[in-house]
């Protein structure tokens, strides 16, 4: 199975973050994991990575409520920066509002709404689904 060079994971939960790094090295997901706290922390690091053309991630997975930055601050700033490599991004929180699943509708970049916790299965169709557009 193919796998996606470098995941990045926002997410201010390191409970989460070492779960969802785990069920990674298990599903053998990607190369390499970019993580980063908040959105505000996402935003500088990747608008450089991006800027550069140099370890831009395949893949987003990423949180909702956080603080600096949520995550919808995070994708209102993200979605103006222009990168000559699609980026998927996938929600992924523990909120069950319908309010945050309709939201996420309104961003054609978001390719999925998950509710935590991530699973094996869930990686591997956010693998194919990013592998085979």
């Amino acid at each position: 199975m193919n796998k996606i060079d470098i995941a990045c994971i926002i997410d201010d939960d390191p409970i989460f973050i070492f779960g969802a790094k785990r069920m990674m090295e298990l599903a053998n997901f990607c190369e390499s994991f970019m993580i980063f706290k908040n959105g505000k922390e996402a935003l500088n690091n990747l608008k450089s990575l991006i800027k550069t053309g140099e370890n831009i991630p395949d893949v987003i997975l990423l949180d909702i409520n956080m603080p600096v930055m949520d995550g919808w601050e995070f994708l209102d700033e993200f979605i103006k920066i222009e990168s000559q490599k699609p980026i998927t991004i996938f929600i992924v929180s523990s909120s069950i509002d319908p309010t945050d699943q309709d939201k996420v509708k309104k961003y054609q970049n978001v390719s999925n709404f998950i509710v935590k916790p991530i699973s094996i299965e869930t990686l591997k169709s956010i693998s194919a689904k990013v592998l085979n557009p």
